[in-house]
């Protein structure tokens, strides 16, 4: 059984569990600005209740959705309920206005709320120093609510978290070893036909937590330069790549690679084969139907600086085939799950 705790981490307070959102209702408080979506407000009608204004975050890019909804902003207080796109808004509407870090409750496992990575709104510096939640609501009633095909593509995106943070030459002892922790949760969690979604919520939050700390690496950018330049949602792109990106990462790190077998009883590239077939992941969109679309996402993923935390970097021709090969197109072969 997943445990429940409230953790204060430097200027953040994490709570987890089942009923989280009641637990810590001394730290949400009320007349705040909510910022979510009309599907995430229904899972936590009491959220909206307590809040002084609910601002709708429609469909879109990060950059526009802040710039266009900061005007609707009252006060300093900013509550997202949602998955990383509301999430990454109000922290860029944060960043933008200088206000405290919002609180975030997920309702997926973008593992947003834990770190500060998130584009800036439309016309702010990029210079400008970036946001970061300052308090993490996560209960795994709504962050690992989604369906299972849904949350497998979602767990793919915080394994990538994890095995970036296992690997990374800019992580650290202490978020490789919670990293380690959090990629055995998410494997034991989708070990049995039936994922377990507290497991599954906590690994991903402890994935999140230390990539916050190692920084994103070659997989995410390869990710969302796919999501950015096609028609494929971030979980399944990511559920697409990974296989490919993981075992490009065995390549550069053997014996790191080797520690996560060991740790899981599954190699990390099984894994992520694993959740790619349950998550029915099967190709990259618009890439199988469009001939130069490739080359302009091999062009902009080859100047990603991610690429430089898993060294040697990746080559445009390493890029290429791992764009192929989750892609499925003709002549790429795609290895078989273990």
């Amino acid at each position: 059984m997943t445990e429940s705790f409230r953790h204060t981490d430097r200027d953040r307070t994490i709570v987890f569990g089942s009923g989280a959102i009641e637990t810590s209702a001394d730290l949400l408080g009320d007349g705040y600005t909510l910022l979510t979506t009309a599907r995430a407000a229904a899972t936590a009608p009491g959220v909206a209740a307590r809040a002084a204004a609910v601002v709708d975050v429609p469909p879109g890019a990060v950059p526009p959705l802040a710039a266009q909804l900061r005007p609707a902003i009252t006060g300093e207080r900013l509550v997202a309920l949602g998955g990383g796109r509301v999430i990454d808004t109000a922290k860029a509407i944060a960043a933008a206005d200088g206000l405290p870090g919002p609180v975030a409750i997920p309702t997926s496992l973008s593992g947003a709320e834990m770190t500060g990575v998130h584009r800036h709104a439309l016309g702010v510096p990029e210079d400008r120093p970036r946001s970061r939640a300052s308090i993490v609501i996560n209960d795994p009633t709504l962050s690992a609510s989604q369906p299972e095909d849904r949350l497998a593509a979602s767990s793919a995106n915080a394994l990538g978290h994890g095995l970036t943070a296992v690997v990374s030459t800019s992580s650290t002892p202490i978020a490789r070893t919670v990293a380690l922790d959090a990629v055995g949760r998410l494997a034991r969690a989708w070990s049995s036909v039936g994922p377990d979604r507290p497991g599954v919520a906590l690994g991903a939050l402890m994935a999140g937590w230390a990539v916050d700390r190692s920084g994103l690496g070659p997989h995410h950018a390869l990710c969302q330069t796919a999501v950015r330049s096609t028609s494929l949602d971030h979980a399944s792109a990511n559920a697409a790549l990974l296989p490919h990106t993981a075992r490009a990462y065995r390549s550069r790190a053997p014996e790191r690679s080797a520690g996560i077998e060991a740790e899981t009883g599954i190699a990390p590239e099984g894994l992520a084969d694993l959740l790619r077939d349950r998550a029915g992941a099967d190709g990259l969109g618009a890439l199988g139907s469009d001939g130069g679309l490739l080359e302009r996402m091999v062009e902009t993923a080859s100047a990603r600086p991610e690429l430089e935390r898993v060294p040697p970097p990746f080559s445009a021709d390493e890029i290429r085939a791992i764009y192929l090969a989750a892609a499925g197109l003709p002549g790429c072969s795609r290895p078989a799950p273990d």
